[in-house]
This record gives C-alpha cells, sequence and structure tokens, in this order.
C-alpha cells in the first residue's frame, strides 16, 4: 500500500510539473501597433507581386522568442502557394508564461506548424527562400521558407518547402530584438496563379534601459 501511495504521489508530482509549463497564447492583433521601433529588417529576394498589408506588433517590452509557419502541402501538378503566413510569439523578459502572437496578413492556403522557439533570447534577424517569378505559364509560389537567428546563436528554420533558394540574411536587431511583421501578400486570384505571401519584413524594437537601484 505505501508503495502504491509512493508511485501516485510521484505521478501527482510529474502531473502537477507538465501543468506548470503550460503557457498562455493570446493573439494581439493591431492592438499594439503604436509601439514605438527601431529600425525595419528587410531582405532582397522578396517577389512582386501583391502589397505590403497592415503591420502587428508585440506589447511593450515584448519581443518575439519563436514562431509557426502556414504552409500549403504539395499540390502536386495544381496551384501551389507553399508558404502563406508567419506567425510571430512574444514573450516578455524571458517569461514565457504568458504569450502574445502577431501575424500580419497570413494568406488563404495552408495549416500552421508547430511553433519552435529560441532555446533563450529572441530573434533577431531572418532569411527567406524565395522561388523567383516563374513566367506567365509557370506555377508562382514566391516565399517558400524562412529561417531565424535567436541572439543566442541558434539558428531555426520553418516546415516550408524547398522550391528556390535562400537570399542573403537581414541586418540584425541590436541591443534588443524583432518585436513585429508586416506581410506583403498577393491578394487571392479566383482560380488563377495564387503566389500568396511575396515578402515579409519585421521591426526591431530596444530593449528598455535597466534602471539603476
Amino acid at each position: 500500500m505505501a508503495s502504491l501511495l509512493s508511485v501516485l504521489a510521484a505521478l501527482a508530482l510529474v502531473s502537477c510539473a507538465l501543468c506548470e509549463e503550460k503557457n498562455f497564447l493570446q493573439r494581439a492583433g493591431a492592438t499594439f501597433n503604436n509601439r514605438q521601433y527601431r529600425s525595419m529588417l528587410t531582405v532582397t529576394n522578396g517577389e512582386q507581386f501583391g502589397n505590403w498589408t497592415w503591420p502587428e506588433m508585440c506589447p511593450d517590452q515584448f519581443f518575439a522568442v519563436g514562431f509557426s509557419v502556414r504552409v500549403e502541402s504539395d499540390q502536386y501538378g495544381g496551384d501551389d502557394t507553399a508558404l502563406n503566413g508567419v506567425r510571430l510569439i512574444c514573450a516578455k523578459d524571458g517569461n514565457r508564461s504568458f504569450l502574445y502572437s502577431v501575424e500580419s496578413h497570413t494568406g488563404y492556403f495552408g495549416d500552421w506548424s508547430q511553433p519552435q522557439y529560441c532555446p533563450s533570447g529572441v530573434l533577431t534577424a531572418f532569411q527567406l527562400r524565395v522561388e523567383p517569378h516563374q513566367g506567365i505559364f509557370g506555377d508562382d509560389t514566391a516565399a517558400n521558407n524562412i529561417k531565424f537567428r535567436c541572439s543566442s546563436n541558434p539558428t531555426l528554420e520553418g516546415s516550408g518547402k524547398d522550391w528556390g533558394e535562400y537570399g542573403y540574411w537581414s541586418q540584425e536587431c541590436q541591443n534588443g530584438g524583432i518585436c513585429g511583421i508586416e506581410s506583403k501578400m498577393e491578394e487571392y486570384q479566383y482560380g488563377l496563379d495564387d503566389s500568396t505571401l511575396n515578402d515579409v519584413r519585421f521591426h526591431c524594437c530596444a530593449k528598455p534601459l535597466q534602471t539603476a537601484e
């Protein structure tokens, strides 16, 4: 009996620990778009179709610590669109028990991947994989995948498609991290060739100044 109670107590502790690891994720949307930012990260290999859509910003003092991607699976001869959207996940002071998400326009097709997180630190730079324009009779997919670099040095890659090539890395957020996103999106083409996400750019915010005690 004592040994059974010990096993039950151990299981309860494991269950409790797992409960404590769960986090709460809330969609920020455009609520914090008046947040001030220091600079914008861009790349040079984005495609030509569509327009820049609305920005979305992490709340004040929150920075992107992870991301997920919306990807349409291979259409096997149908109209492929590949990467449709990017969602940033924002945390404050490394505390991942309460998170916000921001994403701008995320396209029309595909499913969201499981989030990937920096082991520590924040997202500071990105690299975009883009298939160039395929011509009037080709199937344009434009943006296909994305990589992020963390301030703690690891590189995270999305679960997009492998068409096209990665371009150069963006510049890096200095003394802070990525805090917002804007998407360049081609609107729905109503049965013609959809390319959806063509380009993306990210806002850099500075870390708050530490006050002396």
